[in-house]
């Protein structure tokens, strides 16, 4: 272009035509600033009733809106709040997992109830710090994270970094960060001692103890034998992860290397379920040869044939702490403590008694 050229005045025909409108268009076609144009459709009492209604409706005639997003980010007013599962990359536990499905659930509902957004991701287990990127580009006011699996280190150094997070899982020694948990000690305790009271006594436990929430069940399950006066056979602890992937061949092995059980507890009701297939491929009947009790109480354990015996997490209740807790932490007003929520044997048919 040469320096006698000018470049011409947008007309609001060529702007439609363009794919994407900035504020400075705006702001050449009405004659004013950029900040002028922000303000006024921001509706700040510094721009007059007269330039405020010729620039909205400028800005209406050319389908133009203001980017909520961006103009949250620049006034410190974000209302989203991020929402994590992480998963681990040779598992990859599916999302559709009802469990989650059930949390998620009753995080939007309190998230809603609260005015806020819910901005759903996944990150690899291995690099929670990926988490905190949401949270440092602005792109969200806090984070939601369900699950610690076996990364409590990681979790601690995103507390010290002041990142507003809450953590759906257990309470642990030297925790710096806040969670939301069930009582997975007691949990773990009422399903053993029900399954032992039914005159159950070898009962396996399926579950990787890995991860502190299965830990802790599985020291229930060890209390409950320890006041019978029994100990566990060390072959009975099937280190199982909560996906179903497997188990029916851990079910043969532990059967035809003669390690029998009479009773199963599984760390989700999802594996409890994938059990009970694998048993009856191999013509045992439940409850008769084998009890089983699942932990989590998901929707459709009460429909699986047969109804499957379950500990009870409050989901629901677990949904509404985890955002009052995140809340509290953004409005700074106390310090936020967490919460263990109980748990309730639900016994049904999978582990009546005959």
């Amino acid at each position: 272009m040469n320096e006698d050229q000018v470049s011409p005045i947008p007309t609001p025909h060529s702007l439609r035509s363009r794919r994407r409108l900035h504020m400075v268009d705006i702001a050449r076609l009405a004659g004013v600033s950029a900040s002028t144009v922000s303000r006024a459709l921001n509706g700040s009492p510094l721009i007059s009733a007269e330039t405020r209604i010729r620039i909205e409706e400028l800005a209406r005639s050319l389908n133009y809106t203001v980017h909520t997003a961006a103009r949250n980010l620049r006034s410190g007013n974000n209302r989203t709040i991020a929402v994590v599962v992480p998963y681990q990359t040779p598992a990859r536990q599916h999302i559709s997992d009802p469990f989650f499905l059930s949390m998620l659930g009753s995080l939007a509902d309190s998230l809603t109830d609260q005015g806020y957004d819910m901005l759903l991701s996944r990150v690899d287990a291995e690099r929670l710090a990926e988490a905190a990127q949401l949270y440092e580009s602005g792109r969200v006011a806090g984070i939601i994270l369900i699950g610690q699996w076996h990364h409590h280190d990681q979790l601690n150094e995103l507390a010290i970094k002041n990142i507003p997070l809450v953590v759906w899982g257990a309470l642990l020694p030297r925790q710096l960060y806040c969670t939301v948990g069930s009582d997975n000690f007691e949990g773990g305790k009422l399903a053993t001692g029900h399954l032992l009271q039914s005159g159950r006594r070898r009962i396996a436990f399926f579950g990787d103890i890995a991860f502190p929430e299965v830990a802790q069940r599985y020291q229930g399950y060890l209390q409950a034998h320890q006041q019978f006066s029994l100990q566990p056979p060390s072959e009975l602890l099937v280190k199982t992860p909560f996906l179903a992937a497997g188990v029916r061949e851990i079910v043969t092995y532990l059967l035809s290397h003669k390690h029998g059980f009479d009773a199963v507890f599984a760390c989700s009701d999802l594996l409890a379920m994938t059990v009970i297939g694998a048993l009856g491929k191999h013509g045992l009947t439940i409850p008769r040869n084998v009890a089983v009790v699942g932990y989590d109480d998901i929707a459709l354990s009460e429909y699986f044939p047969p109804s499957l015996s379950t500990v009870r997490q409050p989901l629901e209740k677990g949904g509404q702490m985890l955002v009052n807790i995140l809340l509290q932490q953004l409005a700074g007003t106390i310090r936020p403590q967490s919460v263990v929520l109980p748990t309730q044997l639900i016994v049904r048919e999978s582990s009546q008694s005959n």
